[in-house]
């Protein structure tokens, strides 16, 4: 048993952040603590009632912590979490951390006194066209209440994932939920709402914490417990399969294949999981800000904790394609990270279970993703690039600019598929103009084919985010000339030589939230509006509902078609379902405009 890594996890200030599972580690041995060293070398902490309360990479560095609680009637219940991120932020898990009531009167309902938890349940499998047991599986009877006056009311928990900005629970951001699991009895894969808010790199640390738990419970049983992904509504895609196919191995009973099955709403909780036979593990090196995921001796994947990019290396074992053009692969005892033509190399720990890499590399593509940025890519911190995903209040503060973003692009997009008007102007425009809109450049881009867009950056962290997911779909469909036609400029070089202005089709306009209290600044904006925008080009402008009178001043030549709230748009009304005191910039407004 290597004793300096069991001092080191559990005496170095920070490893263990919850005063219960410090107070443990104080008197670790003489309480009855115990410790596994698992077949990859971690280490597994455990309390004397033999639940894990840390593990850790074979030197000692904590991947996650838990903190379990003794409730009246005799159970232990996960009272909260924290995972590791490769790059080192850490993630906090709070079970049945969300909890929303809906409240129905069934007074005017006949023999409403008769209404069971049961009968609630049965109609809400109705509505949501799920299998009643799918209800029971999230609403228990305690989340089931109908007073005596007909008042019913339901509770949904749900489980929160937030960013712990100091490391501990002290100072957290929420990030997204996922339905309310059973942690002391791990018997189902979990949907992640919210997703696009998860900082890079959560799915797999929350997984390795579900696949311990999991393996701790199912110790000496010689059939494990076959899991299903369950949630009211799933929501399957394949970033999610090959997630879950990580930790574990997917079967189905029949002839269909696994994955056809899962990404069916409708039949995705067919399909049964069971534990992969070698599942990924970390390995940090700390003096050199460097995380090695591990699976069966190959090193799938590197992450510097300083990168400026806010991006892992992956293996190119098996690949068509590298993501982004970043590679690794182990000569040796050295790593050799590559980011297109770079290399970097790195000493690997002895101790590490790795392979020297097969010789098997992709070639890089032809556009570098780099160079949508005219000026070339700003320079902003690690951190900046790795945490540049929207994210959204739990409760009814006001939802922040960049996220609102999403409620008008992901609207648009969904308006252009189903108004002929509104899909038609925005397919025949030939030049594009976005502005201040950095967190959904690329929801704003069509991929149906080549056009010129120019977009005006304020925001470069989340800038340079969308630049990496425009490289992804050019690549998706093997067109690197749309990507080479996309060209990112910071916005106050472009506010600054108003004679090189060019002339657009169509602009997607954001205002800065900044500038809604001074009408100068508006009345600035809408008159290069008007200079940016064609004779009969279209334009989508957000700002605050008084925006609207500026528009159609003289000599803004600019006629309003229409205008929305943004909280009465469907996108946002979505949101609200699973946040319901969510709450928009009072006044935010879109309008849809043409130059006269």
């Amino acid at each position: 048993m290597p004793s300096d890594a069991i001092a080191f996890a559990l005496n170095t200030p920070g490893h263990l952040r919850f005063p219960s599972t410090r107070t443990l580690a104080e008197s670790f041995d003489k309480v009855g603590g115990h410790v596994q060293t698992l077949p990859n070398g971690h280490l597994v902490f455990y309390r004397p009632d033999g639940r894990r309360f840390l593990e850790t990479d074979p030197v000692g560095h904590p991947l996650h912590e838990c903190e379990w609680e003794s409730t009246g009637i005799g159970t232990v219940l996960l009272r909260r979490a924290r995972v590791r991120l490769d790059w080192g932020r850490w993630v906090g898990i709070k079970p049945c951390g969300l909890v929303n009531e809906t409240r129905l009167n069934l007074a005017l309902r006949p023999n409403w006194q008769r209404i069971t938890p049961d009968d609630l349940r049965a109609l809400a499998a109705g509505a949501l066209r799920v299998p009643t047991e799918e209800v029971r599986w999230f609403y228990r009877d305690e989340d089931l209440a109908i007073d005596p006056t007909g008042i019913a009311t339901i509770r949904q928990r749900k489980d929160a994932l937030y960013v712990l900005d100091g490391g501990g629970f002290e100072t957290v951001r929420f990030m997204a939920c996922m339905g309310a699991m059973h942690w002391e009895q791990i018997d189902f894969l979990p949907v992640v709402e919210l997703f696009k808010s998860l900082l890079p790199g959560t799915g797999s640390a929350v997984f390795e914490l579900i696949r311990g738990l999991y393996d701790d419970q199912n110790k000496g049983h010689s059939v494990p417990r076959a899991l299903r992904y369950r949630g009211i509504p799933t929501y399957p895609s394949e970033a999610a399969f090959r997630l879950f196919s990580t930790f574990f191995t997917p079967r189905l009973v029949g002839a269909e294949d696994p994955l056809t099955a899962f990404m069916n709403p409708a039949t995705s909780h067919r399909v049964e999981w069971l534990p992969a036979q070698h599942p990924p593990a970390r390995y940090l090196a700390g003096n050199q800000g460097l995380c090695v995921t591990v699976q069966n001796g190959i090193v799938q994947k590197a992450t510097l904790a300083e990168d400026l990019f806010g991006l892992p290396y992956v293996s190119s074992i098996g690949r068509r394609m590298l993501s982004l053009d970043r590679s690794l692969r182990v000569e040796g005892r050295s790593l050799i990270l590559k980011d297109r033509e770079t290399e970097i190399t790195l000493p690997l720990d002895p101790d590490l279970p790795a392979k020297t890499s097969p010789c098997d590399e992709c070639p890089v593509s032809l556009v570098d993703w780099r160079t949508v940025f005219a000026q070339g890519v700003l320079k902003i911190s690690p951190a900046e690039a790795f945490e540049a995903v929207p994210l959204f209040p739990e409760d009814d503060q006001e939802i922040g600019e960049l996220a609102a973003q999403s409620f008008v692009a992901d609207y648009l997009d969904d308006l252009g598929e189903q108004d002929r008007e509104i899909g038609s102007l925005r397919s025949r425009a030939e030049r594009v103009l976005i502005a201040n809109g950095d967190a959904v450049i690329a929801t704003c881009v069509l991929f149906d084919r080549p056009r010129d867009y120019t977009v005006h950056v304020r925001y470069v962290a989340y800038a340079q985010r969308q630049a990496q997911q425009l490289w992804t779909q050019c690549a998706e469909v093997h067109r690197w000339d749309w990507l080479q036609r996309i060209r990112m400029e910071a916005a106050d070089t472009c506010e600054a030589s108003l004679e090189s202005r060019e002339v657009y089709d169509l602009i997607y306009q954001w205002l800065p939230y900044e500038s809604f209290d001074s009408s100068i600044t508006m009345r600035t904006i809408v008159t290069r509006l008007s200079q940016m925008l064609r004779r009969g080009g279209e334009a989508f402008v957000v700002g605050p509902v008084r925006l609207g009178e500026l528009l159609t001043q003289e000599p803004s030549r600019l006629l309003v078609h229409w205008e929305e709230s943004v909280a009465s748009l469907p996108t946002f009304l979505t949101h609200k379902t699973i946040l319901p005191k969510a709450r928009v910039k009072t006044g935010l407004t879109l309008f849809h405009v043409r130059r006269l």
